[in-house]
C-alpha cells in the first residue's frame, strides 16, 4: 500500500499519520487491545513484567472531591480552636506560607469546625456531623490526616494527584494502571470516568479531559467517559438503518484495512483504532446492562439515598462504580465538584456532605457485602484541604468560608489491602502543619500502585529520552497503613 505521507518532513507525517487515530479517540477512548507496532513492541516487555509481586488489589475507585473539602470541618478535631475564634493565626504557625491572592496580607481570624466532630466506632475516628454515614462505617476506614502538596490551585493540584505532575501532559493514574495491569474485562474499558456536582449549582472547578488522558502512553489506556444524558458513551449506538449483522461486517471490514496499514506503517496507534471499534461493538450491548438499575433491589437503591434515581449525581456514579468493579472494570474515577467554598462555608459544606456522604459509605457497603472490598481500594478525597483561618466576616453566619490550603490536610481509604480502623498522621493544634507521618501525593500514588502489585519505580515508559513514572523521582510506600 503506498504511503500518501510520504515526502513530508517527519514531524508533519507524524501529525497526520496520527490524526486518524485522533478522530478514533474521539468517538471512544478504549482502553483493550494487545500493543502493536514497533514503537509499542520496544515496551511491551517491561509491561509482562507486571505485576512485581502478589497484588493486595485488583481495581481502584477514586472518589475525587473536587475544590478541596475542608479538613478542619470534617475530619481533624481541634478543640481547642473554640476558645481562639476570631483571633488572628500566629506568625509561628503560618511560617510564612504561600498564599493565594485572596488572603495574602489580609486578616485571619481563627475559625473553628462549623459543626462538631464526634468520635465512631471502636476506632474512635473523628467525624463531622455533616457525615453521619460515613460515622458508620468508621471501622472501615484508614482516615490519613498528614497529606500535603506544594500545589495552591485547584487544576495544578487536581492534575499532580491524578498525573504525577502539576503541568498537563503526564498520563493518568488509571492509564497508569491500563498500562502496567491490562484489562479484566472483555466487554467493558480498563478505566471509566464520570462526573458530577452539587445539585445547587454552586461554583464548580472545570473537569479536563487531561485528568483521564493516557498522555505519552499508548491512547488505549486512557479513560472513557461515561455521560449523565444521551448515550452513556458517545458514539455508542448505530445510526439508523444500520442492524447489528451490518455493523459488524462494516467492523470487518475496516479492521482488515487497518490492518494492513498497521503492516506498512507499524504505528501502535492503529492497533489503538482497531481495539476501539471492537469493543464499541462489544459495548453495545454491555453499556446498556449496566446501566439498567432497574435490576437492582430495592434495598440496595435506598442504601445509596433518594439521589441515586437522578442520572448524573454522584449517588448514581457510586452505584455505577459498584456495578463497574463486579464487571472486572480496573479502574473507575468519580469526581465531583463543588465543595470550593471561600465564601458560603456555612450552607455549602451541608450540601456537598448531604450530597456525598451517604453514597460513598453505601459503596463500601455495597462492596463489601458482596465480597468484593477486599479487592477493591476505595479512596475519597480532594486535592488539598482549607485554611483553619476564616474568609470574609466571620461573624456573618452564612457569608464567609477558606482559602486553599496544601500545608496539611485529609482523606480516607477503605479495602483494598488498607489497615481498616486507622488514623495515621498529626497535625499541630491548629490543623494548619503535619507534625508527625508526612504523606506526599506521590506517597500517596506509590501506595496505590503497591497496592495493585507495582513497583512505582518500576513502572515506567521511555519518551523523549528518558523514562517516566506517575511519581516522577519521589514517592515511598506508606506501609504503616497496609492491612
Amino acid at each position: 500500500m503506498n504511503d500518501p505521507f510520504a515526502g513530508l518532513d517527519p514531524g508533519r507525517r507524524q501529525f497526520f499519520s496520527q490524526s486518524g487515530a485522533g478522530l478514533g479517540l474521539a468517538a471512544l477512548a478504549l482502553l483493550l487491545g494487545e500493543e502493536g507496532g514497533s514503537a509499542a513492541g520496544a515496551e511491551r516487555a517491561v509491561a509482562k513484567l507486571v505485576p512485581h509481586f502478589a497484588p493486595r488489589a485488583k481495581r481502584v475507585i477514586y472518589l475525587m472531591q473536587s475544590g478541596a473539602p475542608s479538613h478542619v470541618d470534617l475530619f481533624d478535631h481541634k478543640p481547642g480552636l473554640a476558645a481562639l475564634r476570631g483571633t488572628q493565626l500566629p506568625a509561628s504557625v503560618q511560617m510564612g506560607q504561600r498564599l493565594t491572592t485572596m488572603t495574602q496580607g489580609k486578616d485571619q481570624p481563627v475559625l473553628p469546625a462549623i459543626v462538631p466532630l464526634r468520635q465512631h466506632g471502636h476506632s474512635g475516628a473523628w467525624l463531622s456531623d455533616y457525615l453521619p454515614h460515613t460515622a458508620g462505617i468508621a471501622d472501615e476506614l484508614c482516615i490519613v490526616r498528614s497529606m500535603h502538596t506544594e500545589a495552591i490551585n485547584h487544576a495544578p493540584a487536581m492534575t499532580l494527584f491524578l498525573t504525577g505532575a502539576q503541568e498537563p501532559g503526564r498520563p493518568s493514574l488509571g492509564a497508569w494502571l491500563s498500562y502496567g495491569l491490562g484489562s479484566d474485562s472483555e466487554q467493558l474499558p480498563t478505566f471509566c470516568v464520570m462526573t458530577s456536582r452539587d445539585r445547587e449549582a454552586s461554583c464548580g472547578q472545570l473537569f479536563y479531559d487531561y485528568y483521564w488522558g493516557s498522555g505519552f502512553l499508548p491512547s488505549k489506556h486512557q479513560g472513557v467517559k461515561f455521560r449523565a444524558n444521551g448515550d452513556p458513551v458517545l458514539y455508542l449506538s448505530s445510526p439508523p438503518g444500520v442492524s447489528s449483522g451490518l455493523r459488524r461486517g462494516l467492523l470487518d471490514d475496516l479492521g482488515e484495512l487497518n490492518r494492513m496499514r498497521l503492516a506498512t506503517a507499524g504505528d501502535p496507534e492503529i492497533q489503538t483504532r482497531i481495539a476501539q471499534y471492537e469493543m464499541a461493538f462489544r459495548m453495545q450491548s454491555s453499556v446498556p446492562e449496566l446501566t439498567d438499575l432497574t435490576t437492582e433491589p430495592k434495598h440496595v437503591l435506598e442504601m445509596y439515598g433518594p439521589d441515586v434515581e437522578r442520572p448524573g449525581s454522584f449517588a448514581r456514579n457510586c452505584l455505577l462504580a459498584r456495578r463497574l468493579a463486579e464487571r472486572g472494570v480496573r479502574y473507575v474515577q468519580l469526581l465531583h465538584a463543588g465543595w470550593d467554598q471561600h465564601g458560603n462555608l456555612p450552607t455549602q459544606l451541608e450540601v456537598q456532605c448531604r450530597d456525598t456522604d451517604q453514597p460513598s459509605a453505601a459503596l463500601v457497603r455495597d462492596l463489601k457485602q458482596r465480597g468484593l472490598l477486599d479487592e477493591t481500594l476505595v479512596i475519597w478525597g480532594g486535592e488539598f484541604g482549607r485554611t483553619v483561618f476564616g474568609q470574609g466576616d466571620i461573624s456573618n453566619p452564612k457569608k464567609h468560608g477558606r482559602d486553599h490550603h496544601g500545608r496539611c490536610f485529609s482523606l480516607w481509604m477503605a479495602g483494598g489491602g488498607i489497615r481498616p480502623g486507622t488514623t495515621y498522621g498529626e497535625t499541630d493544634d491548629f490543623a494548619y502543619n503535619v507534625v508527625r507521618d508526612p504523606v506526599h501525593v506521590h506517597d500517596l500514588q506509590a501506595t496505590v500502585l503497591h497496592l495493585l502489585g507495582l513497583d512505582h519505580e518500576r513502572l515506567t515508559f521511555r519518551y523523549q529520552g528518558r523514562r517516566f513514572r506517575l511519581t516522577d523521582v519521589h514517592g515511598q510506600v506508606i506501609r504503616d497503613i497496609l492491612s
